[in-house]
């Protein structure tokens, strides 16, 4: 009888192993919208630049700019961890994946904030398309101090102190946990508060005169002080602070990446095109081409 139950319980099994398969991969921690809200967009990103990267390459060729060179880079490294670390959401709740899920985590953060603080630093020296080795240097020198610290702290915390600083697989997480983001969102949200301020002060003429520039600015503001504000809700322990913690984390990982290209680079290849389409018609008019108009 026991043998008859097994056979009869046996295609059932069979039947059940699809189920283990890619969509208990997406859905087993958050959730399948969750993580189709961020691999989606991450991944349709990562697929348009790579559609117009020789467009790109060519383009920055030409240009020979060491800002937009090093900022296009860093956007393709970028991209490309964030998008591992969007479809690998389900390391934070599998054994035995804690470490490599940290690691992963850290140099997404890391590489997301270095190009935040970078871009900030290079648009408020005022030179936007230069291409000034020098100006890069100190770009990058200033922002890899900060994002240095960053790491180091977020590293001895989750590490050291054994702080699930990247694992939100639940409400019911340490306080100090909630605490360490509460001052991270604040520092962030503070500074982009001072940048709008300085647009209303005697400083004002030290930010760049673009208004893609305060469109930025008002944006991460406002992103920042909504995570800050979930935080508050979640050390204080209100169930919807989780919530609101995960749509930040949602528009941050899967449209921050695009919006800074459509804001800022997509702007240089726009007047590269338009250069280039100068260009060709001068060559065009010089070789006879348009000649039959005037007959």
């Amino acid at each position: 009888m026991r043998e008859l139950v097994e056979v009869a319980e046996a295609p059932l099994s069979i039947l059940a192993v699809p189920d283990s398969g890619l969509s208990d991969w997406i859905s087993v921690c958050h959730g399948l919208w969750y993580d189709i809200a961020l691999i989606v967009p991450s991944a349709i990103f990562l697929v348009f630049l790579l559609y117009q990267s020789r467009r790109s390459y060519w383009k920055l060729s030409y240009g020979r700019s060491y800002i937009m060179i090093a900022y296009y880079g860093l956007l393709w490294l970028v991209s490309v961890l964030n998008f591992a670390w969007c479809f690998l959401q389900a390391w934070q709740c599998t054994p035995g994946k804690e470490f490599s899920w940290n690691i992963l985590s850290l140099l997404t953060t890391s590489g997301m904030l270095f190009l935040e603080v970078s871009l900030v630093a290079f648009l408020l020296q005022g030179n936007n398309h230069t291409s000034g080795l020098e100006t890069l240097t100190r770009t990058f020198v200033i922002s890899g101090i900060i994002v240095g610290v960053d790491l180091f702290l977020k590293t001895l915390y989750v590490f050291g102190f054994g702080v699930d600083l990247f694992v939100d697989v639940n409400e019911k997480t340490s306080r100090v946990k909630w605490g360490l983001w509460i001052v991270h969102k604040l520092l962030l949200t503070a500074t982009y508060c001072i940048i709008l301020l300085m647009h209303h002060s005697k400083w004002r003429e030290r930010l760049p005169a673009r208004p893609a520039f305060y469109k930025y600015i008002s944006t991460m503001f406002i992103l920042n002080a909504v995570a800050l504000f979930a935080c508050l809700l979640m050390q204080s322990g209100a169930g919807l602070g989780f919530w609101l913690y995960n749509l930040t984390i949602i528009c941050y990982h899967a449209f921050y990446l695009p919006f800074i290209y459509i804001t800022f680079l997509s702007d240089f290849f726009q007047e590269e095109d338009i250069h280039l389409e100068n260009v060709y018609y001068s060559e065009m008019k010089d070789a006879g081409f348009f000649d039959a108009d005037w007959e």
